[in-house]
């Protein structure tokens, strides 16, 4: 009987365990070599949680990888990223044979550096497997020789200088993987202005209801939910086209329609909160103010 349970592999060494490949050089970080390995996972394992990070550059993958509830099929010079704690499964097929690298190091083995911070910025981290970056050719050449610096610099003799270096060769790899992941709104602009068009449409929406006390206000999460994309991925295609973030446009739809009701209307600014959603009037009123530099009273009283 299959195994609802995921299977959580906690270290480096864990998984080189479960590949059935040699033990680790160095116990927080690695370079795997997807071509030396043959994916095996029996049906108690097929849903998989990596306590590290884990970045995949995968080629030929002769199967699925379910991320939720979404399936994506995988072709060449396809990279996915994994934070730690995140759920995947894989349902393999018998012939499955994967190409290309992994990359996994340990939230310890940055926690000393910058990237520890700056790493939480990187949004593809959280981004679905649909939402995975595609290389183009020179793209996946650059990214290739990056990681084979990484893996020989990994392999090497260990001294002083190597967590330095090898932070500093994953800090370049993101670097470039963030640039791609620019490109890639750019070039897909079409499906990305399909998707704003419809996000701004279910913003419009949401707030013409009249019963906002009722569905309170609008998050990030119902959003991307009712687009069927990440939040993160929402967040930053909209902030790529538009230079402003999911959480922005919202606050921006928000402040339109107070404003219409403050002008419109006789309302007292209690009422609008409670109308708009806020369970306090002194939240509506501060985010109002930051927003216009004015309270509603004032904003209102300019009307007079």
């Amino acid at each position: 009987m299959k195994n609802s349970k995921p299977y959580f592999l906690n270290s480096v060494s864990e998984l080189h365990h479960f590949l059935n490949i040699k033990k680790p050089t160095h116990p927080l970080v690695s370079v795997v070599n997807l071509d030396e390995i043959t994916v095996n996972i029996c049906e108690e394992m097929n849903t998989i949680v990596y306590n590290f990070y884990t970045i995949y550059l995968k080629k030929n993958f002769d199967g699925k990888v379910k991320y939720g509830q979404q399936y994506y099929d995988f072709d060449n010079g396809i990279m996915t990223f994994f934070a730690p704690k995140q759920m995947f499964s894989i349902e393999e097929n018998s012939s499955t044979k994967v190409e290309g690298w992994m990359i996994v190091f340990h939230p310890d083995f940055i926690q000393s550096y910058s990237l520890a911070k700056r790493i939480k910025e990187y949004g593809f981290f959280s981004y679905a497997n649909n939402e995975a970056l595609h290389l183009s050719d020179k793209e996946e050449i650059v990214i290739s020789g990056l990681i084979q610096n990484l893996q020989q610099e990994i392999e090497a003799m260990i001294d002083n200088y190597t967590q330095d270096v090898v932070v500093s060769h994953i800090d370049l790899l993101l670097n470039y993987c963030n640039r791609f992941y620019n490109r890639q709104f750019i070039t897909r602009k079409k499906a990305s202005n399909d998707l704003s068009l419809k996000f701004e449409d279910l913003l419009n929406a949401y707030y013409k209801n009249d019963d906002l006390s009722v569905s309170g206000l609008p998050t990030v999460q119902y959003f991307a939910e009712k687009l069927f994309v990440s939040p993160h991925y929402l967040n930053d295609m909209l902030k790529n086209l538009t230079g402003q973030t999911t959480q922005q446009h919202i606050q921006n739809q928000l402040l339109e329609k107070a404003k219409e009701l403050l002008s419109t209307t006789k309302l007292s600014v209690s009422e609008i909160a409670y109308h708009l959603g806020f369970e306090y009037p002194q939240s509506f009123s501060k985010v109002f103010k930051n927003k216009t530099n004015l309270t509603p009273l004032e904003f209102r009283q300019s009307f007079n």
